[in-house]
């Protein structure tokens, strides 16, 4: 009995070990898988996304000269808008009085001011005040005369070296001798530091002698320097004018038309100082200019021998009065009033303002408070008595 379990349990334990030894060789029979090869997937890189580049804001072109900038050796002139040399343009100008009657003209130099202000004086006409920047070629300016003093706190307002000739009394002489007013001035009664060196007589064959007295430039440059002025403008200078950008015309083309311009009238015979000799201004189209004429006569500087011109006209409405028996006037240039502009062979009505002090100009707007743009060139300004404002007449012929 026991000796059949034992051969059982044998025969048992045999297969076992036989099929072990199968399972094994089985196993070691099988061959192993050949290793997979993975080959590497290119990754396209991944696509920068195109940006549309925004084209580049253009700047907005200015139509006015808001800031003066130098090119070449010029630069855009106060007065005139022009460009002008840069050592004229930045200097102080020259503000000369010059008589304006009949036995005076014609003045020499008088197309070389950028500005020309006409206000009356007593006898019921006119005199001018020219305000220079080019004026080193010239050998003379003139005839010179005498001052009121509603042209020097109109010079004031430029900046302008003050060149006269003349009584400096009874209302001229405290304003003109103050320490910080630069001026030129013959060695006549009122004035306290003379300059005789800038003036001198000019040869007229019948003109009396009154109109043969000039500014000579070399002496004018020999005065300032010994009178220790300073030609550099004030940091705080205040330009009289905003003028048109180059290339660019301030046409008003939507505004009233005016080809002939009178500031006293065309008949009247006292029309606030402008009567005596009827002066006016007449706009040609072509080269668009304002060409001047008096006593029905073309203005002539005798400089050039051409008739005198301008880009601008203005009228500016002053108060006025009279001081005393000999006729002398007061006008009140500073404050506001109304104003007319004559450009382009329009008319801007508006008003002009200056309240900020004596070494401030007038400055000018249209009636909606915008500055009025000034064309670049000359400017004749034309104080009109605003009580004698009904003579003033403009338009077309």
């Amino acid at each position: 009995m026991i000796q059949k379990k034992i051969t059982l349990l044998g025969t048992i334990l045999l297969c076992a070990a036989v099929s072990l030894a199968g399972c094994a060789k089985a196993q070691q029979e099988e061959p192993e898988p050949a290793p997979l090869e993975i080959e590497p997937i290119e990754q396209e890189e991944p696509e920068e996304p195109v940006v549309e580049e925004e084209p580049e804001e253009e700047e907005p072109v200015s139509l006015v000269i808001e800031e003066r900038v130098e090119k070449d050796g010029k630069i855009q002139s106060y007065l005139t808008g022009q460009w002008t040399d840069v050592e004229k343009a930045k200097r102080r100008p020259i503000a000369v009085m010059i008589p304006n009657n009949a036995p005076a003209l014609p003045q020499y130099g008088l197309s070389r001011a950028g500005i020309i202000y006409e206000a009356p004086v007593e006898g019921r006409i006119t005199r001018l005040m020219g305000v220079f920047e080019d004026f080193d070629d010239l050998d003379r300016i003139g005839p010179v005369r005498s001052s009121r003093d509603y042209y020097v706190y109109t010079a004031m307002g430029y900046e302008a070296i003050y060149c006269n000739w003349g009584l400096a009394v009874p209302y001229v002489e405290e304003l003109i001798n103050r320490p910080n007013y630069y001026n030129v001035s013959a060695a006549v009664v009122g004035i306290h530091n003379p300059a005789d060196e800038a003036f001198g007589r000019h040869k007229r064959p019948g003109y009396a002698t009154e109109f043969t007295g000039y500014l000579f430039i070399d002496g004018l440059f020999d005065a300032v320097e010994r009178l220790g002025y300073d030609w550099n403008y004030d940091d705080a200078y205040v330009p009289p004018f905003l003028f048109a950008a180059d290339d660019v015309r301030a046409d008003y083309a939507d505004n009233e038309e005016a080809s002939y311009v009178y500031p006293g009238g065309k008949s009247s015979s006292n029309s606030g100082g402008y009567g005596a000799y009827h002066p006016y201004f007449e706009y040609h189209e072509d080269d668009q200019l304002y060409y001047r004429y008096q006593d029905g006569k073309k203005q002539i500087d005798e400089l050039t021998g051409n008739q005198l011109t301008v880009s601008n006209v203005v009228f500016q409405y002053c108060h006025g009065e009279v001081r005393d028996s000999h006729d002398y006037l007061a006008f009140g240039v500073h404050g506001e009033g109304d104003a007319i502009v004559f450009t382009n062979g329009r008319v801007i009505k508006g008003s002009w303002k200056r309240f900020d002090g004596d070494f401030t100009p007038a400055k000018f707007y249209d009636e909606a408070g915008e500055e009025i743009v000034f064309n670049q060139g000359s400017t004749w300004i034309c104080n009109i008595w605003d009580e004698y404002g009904e003579f003033v007449e403009y338009g077309q012929e």
